[in-house]
């Protein structure tokens, strides 16, 4: 009776992985093609022998600059035989498949990574990992340079196609880069409890739909596919660090006055929604500042920072910072006679960093539009999170001047990044 119920439970297994995994078996008995890359792999302890790492970085780059594909690892390309992963070794090639998207390509590739069976020639079933890849929003360089799929194999771009590519995929990053589709999503993804605070207060219940959510440009369309859109991921879905590992606040606060671990007091990766971020940034800051007291005439206490100035900062820093910059992050560091702010990205335009508080440009109309819809933390003097007017620069000034008699510091890294010091009040703590 046991003996029958595992042969049941096999069947039931065998079925279930026909019916999911069915058309993707019948591709591989058809062999690779322009979207279908096959590879056997061996292991020899904890170190992946075959295929070579650089080979699988390129393959998955030239997916990645095309129309997308999917990698099957554990399948002999030559005989299109099921040759499967050694259960044990399962988790040892999902990592290395892993670090091949994070470290080997650049920029790093966002790719779907699953454990799956499927049956081999003995009518058994064997463990595989499936690698899916979508047209990404970036150009993507492997170790032997930028490769497109064409039929069955990989070829490197030549140089006319190559910048035509940097050309059609930077367009959008320059002009309304936010409104472009982010890959792997789908309408379902929006939280419409987000989406509705965008709508109008007498819109009906029903047009918190996929219809009002094209009209608000939180979906377009990609090659004929609805996705959601760079803004309506980072202000519509509760975590959009799911396709955008990179949009995050990273803060940390430390006792002394450079950066130290052996200092460092505390730490948060601040993650969620962009006006969420904001939010518990500012949060951040008011647990670890300090309340610093001058003693003139009498003694008055005030914070370390301007919570006006620290909030402006922060507002500017997730609506105007360069999305496209892949694995970079705004970074907020509290010191204990200053505040930095790191965020990715050069000025928009024509703006440097001495004319910031004299003119205005924004990077990302639809996100700066969005949060300036977004209710505002009390007691602040402001409404919604962004003020058209462009104020948020002049009031950092006016702010940080007020409380420690310095304006604040603008400086821009190596053309791509912009880094803020606002320094702490004067005073004895």
């Amino acid at each position: 009776m046991l003996a029958g119920n595992a042969v049941d439970a096999d069947s039931s297994r065998r079925l279930c992985t026909l019916t999911c995994y069915g058309d993707l078996a019948r591709r591989i008995r058809l062999g690779e093609d322009s979207v279908l890359e096959l590879k056997q792999v061996s292991v020899a302890g904890s170190r992946v022998t075959a295929p070579r790492r650089n080979d699988v970085a390129d393959e998955l780059g030239a997916f990645a600059n095309g129309r997308g594909g999917e990698l099957v690892l554990g399948v002999d390309d030559a005989t299109r035989r099921v040759t499967g992963i050694p259960l044990d070794a399962l988790d040892v090639v999902e990592t290395w498949v892993r670090e091949i998207c994070n470290d080997t390509l650049k920029p790093p590739l966002d790719a779907t990574i699953r454990k799956i069976e499927l049956p081999t020639p003995a009518g058994d079933l064997a463990p595989a990992l499936l690698v899916a890849v979508e047209r990404s929003l970036f150009v993507h360089r492997g170790p032997g340079g930028y490769f497109r799929r064409l039929g069955s194999s990989k070829r490197e771009l030549p140089p006319d196609l190559l910048a035509r590519l940097f050309q059609e995929r930077s367009q959008s990053r320059m002009i309304r880069f936010d409104e472009s589709a982010v890959p792997g999503t789908v309408p379902g993804d929006l939280d419409y409890a987000l989406t509705r605070r965008f709508l109008r207060d007498d819109a009906a219940e029903e047009d918190a739909s996929e219809t009002a959510a094209r009209k608000l440009r939180l979906i377009a369309d990609a090659d004929g596919t609805a996705r959601l859109t760079l803004a309506g991921v980072l202000l519509c879905t509760r975590q959009p660090q799911r396709w955008l590992p990179h949009a995050y606040v990273q803060a940390v606060s430390y006792a002394g006055e450079r950066t130290d671990v052996e200092y460092q007091t505390d730490a948060r990766d601040i993650g969620g929604p962009l006006d969420e971020q904001v939010a518990e940034a500012l949060h951040f800051v008011r647990r670890n500042m300090l309340v610093r007291a001058t003693k003139t005439t009498a003694r008055t206490e005030r914070p370390q920072f301007s919570d006006r100035a620290v909030f402006e900062a922060l507002v500017n820093a997730v609506a105007h910072r360069d999305y496209s910059i892949a694995g970079a992050r705004i970074r907020l560091h509290l010191f204990g006679d200053r505040l930095e702010l790191y965020v990715p990205g050069a000025l928009a335009n024509t703006l440097t960093p001495d004319s910031l508080h004299l003119r205005q440009a924004s990077r990302n109309e639809l996100i700066v539009s969005l949060l300036a819809r977004c209710p505002a933390p009390t007691g602040l003097g402001r409404v919604h999170m962004m003020d058209r007017r462009g104020d948020g620069v002049p009031i950092i000034h006016k702010e940080s001047r007020e409380l420690s008699g310095r304006l604040p510091e603008y400086t821009l890294i190596d053309e791509s990044e912009l880094r803020l010091v606002i320094r702490a009040a004067i005073g004895d703590v």
